[in-house]
Protein backbone atom coordinates (compact mmCIF):
# COMPACT_ATOMS: atom_id res chain seq x y z
CA UNK A 1 0.00 0.00 0.00
CA UNK A 2 1.32 3.43 -0.81
CA UNK A 3 0.33 6.67 0.84
CA UNK A 4 0.92 10.35 0.15
CA UNK A 5 0.27 13.11 2.68
CA UNK A 6 -0.66 16.50 1.24
CA UNK A 7 -0.57 19.77 3.17
CA UNK A 8 -3.43 22.21 2.69
CA UNK A 9 -3.62 25.77 3.96
CA UNK A 10 -7.34 25.77 4.84
CA UNK A 11 -10.25 23.47 5.35
CA UNK A 12 -10.70 20.38 7.46
CA UNK A 13 -8.21 17.51 7.65
CA UNK A 14 -9.35 14.71 5.36
CA UNK A 15 -8.19 11.16 4.68
CA UNK A 16 -9.14 9.56 1.35
CA UNK A 17 -8.55 5.85 0.82
CA UNK A 18 -8.62 4.54 -2.74
CA UNK A 19 -8.65 0.78 -3.07
CA UNK A 20 -9.44 -1.86 -5.67
CA UNK A 21 -10.89 -4.08 -2.94
CA UNK A 22 -11.51 -3.86 0.78
CA UNK A 23 -8.76 -5.77 2.60
CA UNK A 24 -8.24 -6.53 6.27
CA UNK A 25 -5.45 -3.96 6.31
CA UNK A 26 -7.77 -1.22 5.00
CA UNK A 27 -10.59 -2.25 7.35
CA UNK A 28 -8.23 -2.03 10.30
CA UNK A 29 -6.93 1.33 9.13
CA UNK A 30 -10.50 2.65 8.96
CA UNK A 31 -11.23 1.34 12.46
CA UNK A 32 -8.06 3.00 13.72
CA UNK A 33 -9.02 6.32 12.16
CA UNK A 34 -12.53 6.14 13.62
CA UNK A 35 -11.55 5.29 17.17
CA UNK A 36 -9.70 7.59 19.55
CA UNK A 37 -6.39 6.45 20.99
CA UNK A 38 -7.47 4.96 24.29
CA UNK A 39 -5.56 4.23 27.41
CA UNK A 40 -6.69 1.68 29.95
CA UNK A 41 -6.62 1.97 33.69
CA UNK A 42 -5.58 -1.11 35.62
CA UNK A 43 -4.97 -1.71 39.28
CA UNK A 44 -2.29 -3.47 41.30
CA UNK A 45 -2.28 -3.56 45.10
CA UNK A 46 -4.85 -0.74 45.30
CA UNK A 47 -2.87 1.54 43.00
CA UNK A 48 -4.31 2.59 39.67
CA UNK A 49 -1.95 2.50 36.68
CA UNK A 50 -2.47 3.93 33.18
CA UNK A 51 -1.72 1.40 30.43
CA UNK A 52 -1.02 2.34 26.81
CA UNK A 53 -2.34 -0.32 24.39
CA UNK A 54 1.10 -0.53 22.72
CA UNK A 55 2.54 -1.82 26.04
CA UNK A 56 0.12 -4.75 26.27
CA UNK A 57 1.44 -8.24 25.52
CA UNK A 58 -1.88 -9.99 26.10
CA UNK A 59 -5.13 -9.77 28.03
CA UNK A 60 -6.47 -12.77 29.90
CA UNK A 61 -9.66 -13.61 31.74
CA UNK A 62 -9.22 -15.86 34.79
CA UNK A 63 -12.03 -16.78 37.20
CA UNK A 64 -14.24 -13.93 35.98
CA UNK A 65 -11.50 -11.31 36.36
CA UNK A 66 -9.63 -9.64 33.49
CA UNK A 67 -5.89 -9.04 33.59
CA UNK A 68 -3.66 -7.03 31.27
CA UNK A 69 -0.10 -8.34 30.99
CA UNK A 70 2.75 -6.05 29.95
CA UNK A 71 6.46 -6.83 29.79
CA UNK A 72 6.92 -5.98 33.45
CA UNK A 73 3.49 -6.03 35.08
CA UNK A 74 0.13 -7.75 35.48
CA UNK A 75 -2.76 -5.40 36.15
CA UNK A 76 -6.43 -6.11 36.77
CA UNK A 77 -8.91 -4.10 34.69
CA UNK A 78 -12.64 -3.66 35.16
CA UNK A 79 -13.54 -4.39 31.51
CA UNK A 80 -14.59 -7.77 30.11
CA UNK A 81 -12.71 -9.40 27.23
CA UNK A 82 -15.58 -8.53 24.89
CA UNK A 83 -15.42 -4.86 25.89
CA UNK A 84 -11.65 -4.79 25.48
CA UNK A 85 -11.86 -6.56 22.13
CA UNK A 86 -14.17 -3.78 20.91
CA UNK A 87 -12.07 -0.99 22.46
CA UNK A 88 -8.81 -2.32 21.03
CA UNK A 89 -10.20 -3.40 17.66
CA UNK A 90 -7.17 -2.30 15.67
CA UNK A 91 -4.67 -4.21 13.62
CA UNK A 92 -2.61 -5.02 16.74
CA UNK A 93 -5.04 -7.11 18.82
CA UNK A 94 -6.48 -10.54 18.08
CA UNK A 95 -8.78 -12.84 20.05
CA UNK A 96 -6.70 -16.02 20.21
CA UNK A 97 -8.85 -18.13 22.56
CA UNK A 98 -12.04 -17.97 24.57
CA UNK A 99 -10.14 -16.38 27.46
CA UNK A 100 -7.38 -14.36 25.79
CA UNK A 101 -6.57 -11.50 23.42
CA UNK A 102 -2.99 -11.02 22.22
CA UNK A 103 -1.11 -8.08 20.77
CA UNK A 104 0.17 -9.26 17.39
CA UNK A 105 2.95 -6.66 17.46
CA UNK A 106 4.39 -8.38 20.55
CA UNK A 107 4.66 -11.83 18.92
CA UNK A 108 8.29 -12.84 18.33
CA UNK A 109 7.82 -16.31 16.79
CA UNK A 110 5.11 -18.75 15.72
CA UNK A 111 5.11 -22.54 15.65
CA UNK A 112 2.38 -24.75 14.19
CA UNK A 113 1.17 -27.49 16.52
CA UNK A 114 -1.00 -30.59 16.12
CA UNK A 115 -4.77 -30.14 15.83
CA UNK A 116 -4.37 -26.85 13.89
CA UNK A 117 -3.19 -24.88 16.94
CA UNK A 118 -0.39 -22.29 17.01
CA UNK A 119 2.21 -21.63 19.69
CA UNK A 120 2.97 -17.89 19.74
CA UNK A 121 6.17 -16.92 21.54
CA UNK A 122 5.83 -13.38 22.84
CA UNK A 123 8.72 -10.91 22.91
CA UNK A 124 9.11 -11.51 26.66
CA UNK A 125 9.52 -15.27 26.07
CA UNK A 126 6.04 -16.34 27.22
CA UNK A 127 4.18 -18.88 25.11
CA UNK A 128 0.56 -18.23 24.15
CA UNK A 129 -1.55 -20.97 22.61
CA UNK A 130 -3.81 -19.89 19.75
CA UNK A 131 -6.67 -22.36 19.78
CA UNK A 132 -7.77 -24.20 16.65
CA UNK A 133 -11.04 -22.23 16.68
CA UNK A 134 -9.10 -18.99 16.08
CA UNK A 135 -5.99 -20.30 14.26
CA UNK A 136 -7.26 -20.04 10.69
CA UNK A 137 -8.48 -16.45 11.27
CA UNK A 138 -5.08 -15.64 12.77
CA UNK A 139 -3.28 -17.02 9.70
CA UNK A 140 -5.56 -14.99 7.40
CA UNK A 141 -4.96 -11.90 9.51
CA UNK A 142 -1.20 -12.31 9.20
CA UNK A 143 -1.56 -12.56 5.42
CA UNK A 144 -3.58 -9.31 5.42
CA UNK A 145 -6.82 -11.01 4.40
CA UNK A 146 -10.19 -10.22 5.89
CA UNK A 147 -11.68 -12.91 8.13
CA UNK A 148 -14.92 -12.75 6.13
CA UNK A 149 -13.50 -13.00 2.60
Amino acid sequence: MKYRPERTEKGENEVIIRCTQMTQEIEQLLLFLQSPQRKLVGSRDGTQVVIAPAEILYIESVDGKTFVCTAGDVLQVEHTLIQLEQMLNTVNFFRCSKSMILNIDKVAALKSLASNRIDATMKNGEHILISRTYASDFRRRLKGESSHE
